[in-house]
């Protein structure tokens, strides 16, 4: 009896080792999309035109992060004389190049723009991901660049899509409120919650029971707790004028996430909620109305500065 107890008990360490490996690594080592993919699917879908992208002002740039690794940026300098920029930040298995049609949308009513690989991501070192916990401290070193080249005096938004606006939430609530304004498309208020809606749906078992394992073991193998990648936990410490975006059929991050975020929010502040399209497809499936959202939010929250559309 003792040693049937025994097998039983080391049988069952084992599985429960192997889950906890199987949903970290799924966490951690998310798979990516192929560069060329992400290139060949925005040209297709006229989201980016090669030869237009080319003729662009542009410097390739490494920035340091302070995980040792570096981080590829790309400054595109369509008006030189001008200290007006927005950075963006892409969500997770994409890179940079899926951050281009949301540049074009900014340079053409004056701004300059910074796009960069998330690391994990495109050309960035790093060899995790980890949903915004570390991706915030890299897009502080990219701030950090922008004003090291530019100085203080820069003005600035940051744009974020799924991760890239999680990230964006937690470095402006956790470390600096430093933009001049946030647009945040289809960000997520609570990693754990997330995992927790998105286990359930995958194996159909209540992703909360599951939940404690996965922590313990990110906690052991990537050195942070789930329960500080929670947006929604700081993001009474944003000040700026923040954007929400998210599309009300997005069944990959539920848009209830986004209106959490939303009401919590204090100060100024818009919501869209986008008719159609999935996850991060408010802006592919309705530009007029996301490209209208976002010139009524900046002249309605952003002060002092001339967004009129430049080849209007």
């Amino acid at each position: 009896m003792k040693k049937q107890f025994s097998i039983l008990g080391g049988a069952t360490i084992l599985a429960t080792t192997g889950l906890g490996f199987y949903l970290s690594e799924r966490i951690m080592h998310i798979a990516r999309k192929d560069k060329q993919f992400v290139f060949d699917r925005e040209v297709q879908a006229k989201r980016l035109d090669p030869h237009s992208f080319e003729a662009l002002p542009k410097q390739e740039v490494w920035i340091p992060s302070p995980f040792g690794y570096n981080i590829k940026a790309m400054f595109v300098r369509p008006y030189p004389n001008v200290k007006k920029y927005m950075i963006f930040c892409h969500g997770v298995t994409e890179n940079k190049t899926n951050s281009i049609k949301y540049m074009n949308i900014f340079i053409e009513r004056g701004f300059n723009a910074i796009i960069y690989d998330h690391r994990r991501h495109g050309e960035s070192g790093g060899k995790t991901t980890s949903y915004g916990y570390y991706e915030k401290h890299d897009l502080k070193a990219v701030v950090d660049y922008l004003i090291s080249v530019e100085g203080e005096n820069v003005f600035f938004g940051i744009h974020g899509e799924s991760m890239g606006a999680a990230t964006t939430l937690l470095y402006a609530g956790s470390l600096e409120d430093r933009a001049n304004f946030y647009i945040v498309d289809c960000p997520f208020s609570d990693f754990r919650e997330l995992l927790a809606y998105q286990i359930s749906c995958e194996i159909k078992l209540p992703g909360k029971w599951l939940l404690p394992l996965a922590n313990l073991f990110i906690k052991f193998r990537d050195g942070y707790s789930l329960k500080n990648v929670s947006p929604i936990n700081v993001i009474e410490n944003i000040k700026k004028p923040i954007l929400f975006v998210h599309s009300e059929k997005d069944d990959y991050i539920l848009p209830e996430m986004t209106k959490a975020l939303f009401k919590k929010k204090k100060g100024e502040k818009m919501l869209y909620l986008a008719v159609n399209g999935m996850h991060a497809q408010s802006f592919n499936e309705n530009r007029e109305d996301y490209e209208r959202t976002v010139d009524e939010f900046l002249m309605k929250y952003v002060k002092d500065q001339n967004f009129s559309k430049q080849n209007a």
